[in-house]
């Protein structure tokens, strides 16, 4: 059997900020396998910018989370119109894969979890692989990618440099009136999970810290973090407030010429790491870094099982070793 020419192409990748970083990698792949083909990416609207300042989609569309009837079947009858010619599932999802059987009784190829789909990822085990190595392996049993580095930390991170070689000014530091060297600070995390946050008043003291050592320190954060962020700046006056003033694209450019980030496991902290900021990340027992932490050019990880019990002295002292070696 002849194989059909692959002409048309859908990625299926809705959120969260974390790990649509960490999907770069398999868009760089998806787009070398199929240079030709127009590829379009099925997201939601938070990420729809950082896409599409990439090479490689042709189209983005924002509607991969219908929440009405009425629009979940304008969105498949949109995407049974368009006759991909293959999907590939990177949210992999019970949600995603139901889009495969809503496309029956002629699906496109399909690379995802799905039963019956042309390109299963079949590994049992896939939910105890890294983020990184779990698209990989995919990826390679989809065909595209045969020599896939899949043990544990050898998959490649993230690459920005897409959004850093010719940098628009408002993302640049000089932009928020920074000056070199700085460093950020990623107090939030999801508000559902109060449990994956270091206190607050522990990086008010760190932020006193670095900036006796001549370092800026600078919080970022969305509009769940306006608060604590203001509560930090007031702790320590010296810091410079960006909560809920930069969007996806700013935060990158600030991560690429920071001289450190501490964050917490949450969605900034894959993009400034991925950026190229020396990166601190800091883990409770609610996420297995093993599983999802963040990759970069360097990249440290503290944990504890309570972020209450892990201590300004030990993040202080990651942070110096962090600082010395950039």
């Amino acid at each position: 059997m002849i194989a059909r020419p692959i002409r048309k192409v859908l990625v299926i990748k809705l959120a969260a900020l974390g790990d649509v970083v960490q999907a770069f990698p398999p868009f760089a792949h998806i787009r070398a396998a199929h240079p030709h083909a127009h590829i379009t990416l099925l997201t939601t609207p938070p990420y729809a910018t950082l896409a599409a300042a990439s090479p490689y989609f042709d189209a983005i569309e924002t509607d991969g989370r219908p929440k009405r009837v009425s629009q979940t079947v304008a969105m498949l009858s949109r995407l049974r119109r368009a006759g991909y010619d293959r999907v590939y599932d990177l949210q992999t999802s019970t949600r995603s894969s139901a889009y495969f059987y809503a496309l029956w009784p002629a699906p496109p190829e399909w690379s995802g979890i799905a039963p019956l789909s042309s390109h299963p990822h079949r590994n049992r085990e896939r939910d105890h692989m890294h983020t990184l190595e779990r698209q990989t392996e995919q990826l390679r049993d989809a065909g595209i990618w045969p020599d896939a580095p899949i043990v544990r930390g050898t998959a490649p991170a993230p690459d920005l440099s897409f959004m850093l070689a010719d940098a628009a000014p408002e993302r640049r530091p000089q932009h928020f009136g920074l000056t070199e060297p700085y460093a950020l600070l990623i107090p939030g995390a999801s508000i559902q999970r109060p449990g994956k946050r270091w206190p607050w008043e522990r990086y008010a003291e760190l932020a006193q810290g670095l900036m006796a050592r001549g370092v800026q320190p600078v919080v970022i954060g969305g509009p769940d973090e306006l608060e604590i962020a203001a509560q930090i700046a007031f702790q320590a006056p010296m810091t410079i407030n960006l909560a809920g003033r930069t969007d996806y694209a700013q935060i990158a450019g600030l991560g690429a010429r920071a001289a450190l980030a501490v964050g917490n496991d949450t969605g900034p902290s894959h993009l400034i790491a991925a950026a190229g900021a020396p990166t601190l990340v800091l883990f409770s027992a609610e996420s297995d870094p093993a599983l999802c932490a963040p990759r970069g050019r360097r990249v440290e990880v503290l944990q504890e099982i309570r972020l209450a019990d892990l201590s300004v002295e030990r993040v202080d002292q990651a942070a110096q070793a962090l600082l010395g070696a950039a």
